[in-house]
Parts: structure tokens; C-alpha cells; sequence
């Protein structure tokens, strides 16, 4: 909040009066709290520090040992510098034993060769200082509005923590306890040098007390939590020592971190797995930053053997806890409709039938109900990974009934002609096919509800086009069940005894059955 005493001497009034520093140039970067003239020699009693001290040097101690004293006292009570008018008292040069002593002690000693009112510096500095605490205030107060914004719309942790580096302009990190990013925010600089061995970087971080800079690591580190329950860190990297708007910034956006958990009822590492998936499945964001960011959350997906897994219906939770109870790594996160999915992460392709039986049977011991367990083709890198999702989701879909034992997952060889047709419910080419193949009838229908010809033809169809076992399995009479086939020829135009007519229409009723699921 206040300029520095190298800032003040490149101030118009003060290089009006040529100065040129003399002593103690490692302490210039020292705030200037306030700006005093006086002549009086024991002007330190009257000090409380950070103050630039202004004067012409005539009341000053004539003796080596007062002059020594004087600079020794001011620099003891934390004045920031001292700036001595020259001409008045000295004329070229000021005594050897201030320089000397200012230089001892780092004290910055400014001689002005020209003449300068001292009130212009003190308007200027003053002034300088009042412009930059009304600057923090606006500062402090646009803090409190945009996290009072996020917390109302309930937003995301990695868009709080966006918004944080997008006000400090530096990287921002949020970590859990267990030193895994949650969510990150490199300020337009490299992810991968930011988040490069974070755990162990992250764990020489120690600063003091719940909020803290440390100075060696470069650091501004708060701790994140709400109800006496700590679950992370919130740290922003800033090498110098931090302002005070720095201080309420990381922990205004860590309460905001806080009241997001506590309003959400997914946790944090859970939004960021989900969001994980979705970057992959919705090509939201790069694949390598998605591999960044999963590596940081302890999911390693490179030299992986990488695999889809859709649950239907199934939350995220339902597959976060899963996963873990089979000894599992991967990523966990919800899909839309009620469905969760999953991107396993193993060693080696070996491990695939295993890891898959065991994960559908840990999923179906949690599970509230009947789910299916759908895997898609296992993928070599990670920007294969999001076919093995697609696939997944797909074959999830197209599956009718869930498979009866608790270890069966359910693979794109084992969806048959249905599961095909379900895949390619959205073309519209098959819609087309439908309506040429079955309009007529639905049209019938349509106008002669009690007739329901369509379910007639399903069953005609079902039972291999005999006619006998379709007219018990109808429960109707033979001539009635003769009468209604004989009206479906007229209605569609088609010959029911011949085997490829029956082929399109059989097939255009699964069709029909995909369209509407």
C-alpha cells in the first residue's frame, strides 16, 4: 500500500532536486509510510517508523560522534531514508562518517544538489500515498463483490480458483490434504512446469500459521475448510512478500472454496474428475492438459492401458467409491441422464478382465438397483481414451436389461442387432427406413386404436411366421389372427410369406423399438 524510497526519488519534485544516493542503497526498496521535515536532532523520538525524513542539515550535531548517533538513532526507530538538502549546512559533499554509518546499517542517505521545496515532496509522496490506499480499497472491495458472486451462483472450484489468478495475475493452486491439484489456474503460463512433481513441492511448502507466505518457496499459502474440517489448500504463488489485498484475496476465495462444498453434494476432487471426463468426452479443453491435470490429481493416464466404463443409471459417487473398493485407479465422474462413467487407468492390457469383473461387482454391491456395466475397446494413449468412452456410453444405451450376474460387463460384441439399431437411432436414414417400411401401419393404428395391427405383425414376426403358434401366443382365434395378417398385406402392400419382406420389417420394428427408448 505504500510506495517504496526508490519509487519516492523518481518522483517529479524529488528529481527536480538531483538527488543522488550516497549510503545504504540496499534498503531503498523499504516502504515510505509518511514524509516529515525537521531540523531538530532528535526528531527519532518523534518517529514510529517508515517515515522519509527531509532536511537541510542545520541542526545537525557538529561532532563525528553526533552525527553518528543521529543516523544510528533514525535507523533504529525504522525511518526509511534521509534526504539532505545540500548548500545550506554542506556545500559539495556530507561528512564521510554519515556516509559511512548509513552504509553500515543499510540505510538509504540521499543528497539534493538543487533546491527543492520540501512541501512539493511531501504533497507528492502523501498524495502518491492516499492514491494507492484508495486504490487497494476499490481493489479490497471488488474482492468481496466477485466472490460474493461466486458464492451465490454456486460456482465451480475451478472457476473460483480461475477467478483468484485472474485478480493476483499468477498461478493459483488448489490442493487437497493429500498434496493431489484439484483445481489449477497457471496465468497463462506453462501447466506442466507448474504442476511438475507438485506433491513433493507442494509438501516443502510450510508456512506459518492457517494463512501464510512462505518467503523460500514463494508462496501465499490458506488453509481450506468449513466446520472445524480442513480438506485442502488454496496457494498462489508470489515470490515477493505479499500485499494485504494479496492476504484478504486467497482468504476470500478460500471461504468461497469452503461454502461451494458445503452447498454442493458432490465434494471437490469429484467435480474435478467429473469435469476431467467431460473435458475428454466433449473435447471442452486439450487432452494434454487433461493428462496434466489428472496426473496431479494421482491418475496417471500416460503409459496406461485406458478403458471406458459406463454405469446406467448409476451416480458419481456410486463409481468413485467402486473404483476404490476394487483397488482401482482411474477417473470417476457424472454423465448426463443419471449415468456415471469411469476411464480406467492399468498397467498392462493383462489386467483388463479382472479389473473389469471386479469393478462390476463392486458397482453392483453398491448400487440401489439394477445397473449395466458397459466397457468400451481399451485405448493405448489418452486421446484414444475418449473412442473407449463414446463406445461405452454407447453400448450402455443400446442394452435393454441388465446382465444377471454380478461380474458381467456388457462389450459392443454383446449388443447384437438391437444394440446396433440403438446406436444409430439418431441417423436419420434409419428414421426414413422406419416410416417407409411400418408408416402405414402406425398411421393405421393411429386412426384404429383397438385394432393395434403393429403388436399383431411383432408377434407374427417373433414367432418365426408361424402362424399357428402366433395366433395362440396372440390369444386370438386362428380366422381372427388369419383375418388381421391379411389386413396388414393390404394396409402395407407387402407379402408376409416371403422371408426377406419379413427381414425388413422385423428389422425395422427393432429399429422402431431403439427410436423410442
Amino acid at each position: 500500500m505504500f510506495p517504496s524510497v526508490r519509487e519516492v526519488l523518481e518522483l517529479d519534485p524529488v528529481r527536480n532536486g538531483a538527488p543522488r544516493v550516497v549510503a545504504g542503497e540496499r534498503g531503498l526498496d523499504q516502504a515510505v509510510r509518511w514524509v516529515h521535515s525537521s531540523e531538530v536532532s532528535d526528531i527519532a523520538t518523534l518517529l514510529r517508523g517508515g517515515e522519509l525524513i527531509l532536511i537541510t542539515g542545520i541542526g545537525l550535531p557538529p561532532d563525528d560522534a553526533g552525527l553518528r548517533r543521529f543516523i544510528t538513532d533514525l535507523a533504529d526507530v525504522g525511518a526509511c531514508g534521509l534526504a539532505v538538502e545540500m548548500g545550506r549546512r554542506y556545500s559539495q559533499r556530507l561528512p564521510a562518517v554519515m556516509v559511512r554509518t548509513a552504509e553500515e546499517l543499510g540505510f538509504p542517505l540521499v543528497e539534493l544538489h538543487r533546491g527543492t521545496p520540501f512541501v512539493l515532496i511531501t504533497q507528492a509522496v502523501h498524495g502518491m500515498i492516499v492514491d494507492t490506499q484508495l486504490a487497494e480499497l476499490r481493489a479490497t472491495a471488488e474482492i468481496h463483490q466477485r466472490f460474493t458472486d461466486l458464492s451465490v451462483e454456486g460456482a465451480a472450484p475451478a472457476e473460483v480458483v480461475a477467478q483468484t489468478a485472474a485478480l493476483v495475475g499468477a498461478p493459483v493452486v488448489l490442493e487437497n490434504l493429500s498434496r493431489q491439484v484439484l483445481a489449477y489456474d497457471a496465468a497463462g503460463g506453462s501447466a506442466e512446469l507448474l504442476l511438475a512433481n507438485w506433491e513433493s513441492h507442494s509438501r516443502a511448502v510450510q508456512p506459518p500459521g492457517r494463512t501464510g507466505h512462505d518467503a523460500e518457496a514463494g508462496w501465499l499459502v490458506t488453509v481450506v475448510g468449513a466446520r472445524g474440517q480442513d480438506w485442502g489448500r488454496l496457494l498462489i504463488r508470489l515470490p515477493a512478500a505479499p500485499a494485504t489485498r494479496h492476504v484478504i484475496l486467497i482468504e476470500r476465495a478460500a471461504s468461497t472454496l469452503a461454502l461451494v462444498r458445503l452447498t454442493r453434494r458432490d465434494d471437490v476432487e469429484q467435480q474435478t474428475q467429473t469435469a476431467l471426463l467431460a473435458a475428454l468426452l466433449r473435447h471442452t479443453g486439450p487432452v494434454d492438459e487433461v493428462v496434466v491435470r489428472a496426473r496431479a490429481l494421482g491418475v496417471p493416464l500416460e503409459r496406461r492401458h485406458l478403458i471406458g466404463v459406463v454405469i446406467r443409471p448409476a451416480r458419481a459417487e456410486t463409481a468413485a467409491r467402486a473404483l476404490r473398493e476394487a483397488a482401482l485407479t482411474g477417473l470417476a465422474g457424472a454423465l448426463d441422464d443419471g449415468n456415471a462413467g469411469i476411464l480406467l487407468a492399468l498397467r498392462s492390457v493383462e489386467e483388463e478382465p479382472d479389473a473389469l469383473r471386479r469393478l462390476a461387482v463392486r458397482i453392483r454391491a453398491l448400487a440401489d438397483g439394477d445397473v449395466v456395466v458397459a466397457a468400451g475397446e481399451g485405448a493405448a494413449t489418452p486421446k484414444e481414451a475418449r473412442r473407449s468412452l463414446l463406445e461405452a456410453s454407447q453400448v450402455a444405451m443400446s442394452v435393454r436389461h441388465a446382465a444377471s450376474g454380478p461380474g458381467e460387463v456388457v462389450r459392443l460384441a454383446d449388443v447384437g442387432l438391437p444394440g446396433l439399431l440403438h446406436m444409430l437411432r439418431d441417423e436419420p436414414r434409419l428414421q426414413t427406413f422406419v416410416e417407409q417400411e411400418l408408416g402405414p401401419l402406425l398411421a393405421h393404428d393411429a386412426r384404429h386404436p383397438r385394432e393395434q395391427l403393429l403388436g399383431v405383425l411383432r408377434i407374427y414376426l417373433e414367432c418365426g411366421r408361424n402362424k399357428s403358434a402366433a395366433a395362440e401366443h396372440s390369444h386370438l382365434s386362428r380366422p381372427a389372427f388369419y383375418e388381421r395378417l391379411a389386413r396388414i398385406r393390404r394396409v402395407l402392400g407387402a407379402d408376409l410369406d416371403s422371408v426377406r419382406v419379413c427381414l425388413s420389417l422385423h428389422v425395422a420394428l427393432l429399429a422402431l423399438d431403439a427410436l423410442r427408448d
